[in-house]
Order: C-alpha cells, then structure tokens, then sequence
C-alpha cells in the first residue's frame, strides 16, 4: 500500500480538473487496507473511493482520504462445458478485461468495450451500453466493509442492481471499497444485437472480435477521447414519465423518440431533450456540450469542475423549465 499526501487529482479524473486530495491511498491488497484501518483512528466519513475517475467530477479540493483501489488479477473460479466463472480484481481496467474475455472467447460483456473505468467500478454504476448491462453477468461482489473493517460478499440478488444504480451507489456509497468482482461468462455465442446500430448483422456470421471491433468504432464516432476532450461519457441518465408526460412531449414533437419500461413508465432519451432544448454544440470556451452528442459534458480548460457543474446546473433548468422533465446526474459529484 502507498500513502501520498496532498496529490494532485488532474490525472485521476476524467474531465481532467486540477483539484487535490489531502490524503491518497493506493491499496494494492485487501489485507493493507483492513490492516490500516484497524491501526488507524480516522474518520470514515471523509473516506472518497475513487477507480479511474471516468465517472467522477470533482467541484474542489478533497479534505479528506481517498482509497484507489490497483487490485489485480484474473482468476478462474469455476469452469463448466457452457460457462466461466471468473474472480477479477477490483483495479484491473474494464476495457483490458473485457478484450482479455474476447481473446478467450468468454461471451456476455463484448458490447461493454472501450467503457472507460475499473473493474470495481463497474457494478457500482451498472455499467451498461448497446442493449447489455452488468448486473446480467455478476456473480458476486467482495469488498471491504469501511464500518466493520472486514470483507464481505454480495450475491448478484443482494447488489440491488438498478438502471444505472446499485447498493454500492446509494445506501453503501463510500462503505464499501470493492476488492474483486467474480462474472459468470459463456462459451457459447450469445450476441445481443438488439441496439439499432448493430441490427444490421447476421449473427451467423459474427465473431466475437468483430462485434468488438464494430463496438469500439461505434462509441469512437459518438463520444469523444478524454485524453484530448475532458469528459465521463453519459453526463445525465436517460429519464422516466409517465404516459400523460408522454402523450404531452408528443404531441408538440413528431421526432419525438422513447421507449416503454416496466411500471407503465417510459424511458425518455437525455440527450434529446438536451439537443431540443438548444445545448448541443454550446461552448463558453471554459466547458460545453459535446456537439456529436448531447448527452456529454466537455472540459475545454477549466481546472475546476465548478463550472462544469455549473453548466450541468444550468442545463437541468433548462430542460425542466421547456419539457418539465429534471434530467439527474450519472455521474458522481465531489
């Protein structure tokens, strides 16, 4: 484990913002955290966990300790004719796991490529893209217990897995460091083409790495680098109305696009509404909104991320005050 002080987070976080961190550990073994812990009287109410920071904004400098989890490794827990159960550690990188599954031909997470983020990360935010979501492939989640300082496990049931939500994201924010998450895999091809973008291939046809390939060529064309645009991705999750909402956005908006989920609710695309609402493009030369893709955020070259969430401010006011729809935040704000 190695403790530094008074770090600079600019390279830790996706939109690139210059805050620092009063106290940083870098755990690469669960025993030296429940170690520290133990030895240490400190207060667990000022403890950030933080993986790559690719779904973090932090507003200011951070008072208190932030635990950054470099746990590696990739484990075959349990082999059958049709399925793999792999134990992964919770600081692997998700897109290295996901091509080290496509190299083995493990099925289920290939349309999850070129997601940035950890491992550990993953099922915290329920990490989902082109019609796939994690919460479908987690066996369980081990972590330490910040109260207890012991390790726990949680079964797939018990991680409250939700659209972009889990246990890990609400009750247990910053309760439970992560430690490893074990994925139940397949052997058998089980592509999901389901998204619009990818019904154009005969699965028949389809290999693995392909559908990698096409994935990863997709979301480049989409969404930006956040090594030259500062930014997480998906700012805002997609909201939920109800069928009167519904009926009262169409009828003023004949390109109005959504789609039914269960609970007779309708989920509604963010993006849209930030694009119908005027933001797409929108630059003040500090931060803007991504002009291929409403939905992201960018980082010109503010060193605070203020006024990023200034700007985010600004645009839920916006759409709420046009459309009577608040847009909440997917990612996590320091």
């Amino acid at each position: 484990m190695l403790e530094k002080e008074n770090i600079s987070l600019e390279n830790m976080n996706s939109f690139g913002v210059v805050h620092k961190t009063k106290s940083l550990l870098i755990i690469d073994k669960a025993a030296d955290l429940i170690n520290f812990l133990n030895s240490n009287s400190i207060d667990k109410s000022k403890i950030q966990i933080l993986g790559e920071g690719s779904n973090t904004l932090f507003t200011k400098d951070y008072e208190g300790i932030i635990l950054h989890s470099q746990i590696k490794g990739i484990e075959i827990k349990k082999e059958a004719d049709d399925s793999v159960i792999l134990k992964v550690g919770s600081g692997e990188n998700w897109d290295e796991f996901v091509e080290f599954c496509v190299k083995s031909n493990y099925f289920g997470i290939e349309n999850l490529s070129l997601i940035p983020g950890s491992v550990g990360a993953a099922p915290i935010q329920n990490i989902g893209a082109y019609g796939v979501e994690i919460k479908d492939f987690v066996e369980n989640v081990t972590g330490i217990d910040l109260s207890s300082n012991e390790l726990v496990n949680y079964t797939n049931e018990e991680c409250e897995f939700r659209y972009r939500d889990s246990l890990f994201k609400k009750r247990l924010k910053n309760k439970l460091f992560i430690t490893s998450v074990e994925f139940r895999l397949y052997k058998n091809s089980k592509f999901n083409l389901s998204y619009k973008d990818l019904e154009k291939f005969d699965k028949s046809k389809l290999t693995i790495s392909k559908l990698r390939e096409e994935i990863i060529k997709i979301r480049s064309s989409k969404l930006p680098d956040p090594s030259s645009k500062g930014n997480a991705g998906s700012f805002f999750k997609n909201p939920e109305i109800d069928k009167l909402k519904l009926e009262e956005i169409k009828s003023n908006n004949i390109d109005f696009k959504y789609f039914e989920v269960p609970g007779k609710m309708y989920k509604v695309p963010a993006a849209w509404l930030i694009e119908k609402a005027g933001w797409k493009g929108f630059s003040d030369g500090l931060v803007g909104v991504y002009d291929k893709h409403a939905l992201v955020l960018i980082n010109h070259s503010s060193e605070s991320g203020g006024n990023i969430l200034k700007l985010s401010n600004t645009i839920k006011d916006d759409v709420y005050k046009k459309f009577g729809i608040m847009l909440e935040e997917e990612v996590n704000i320091v």
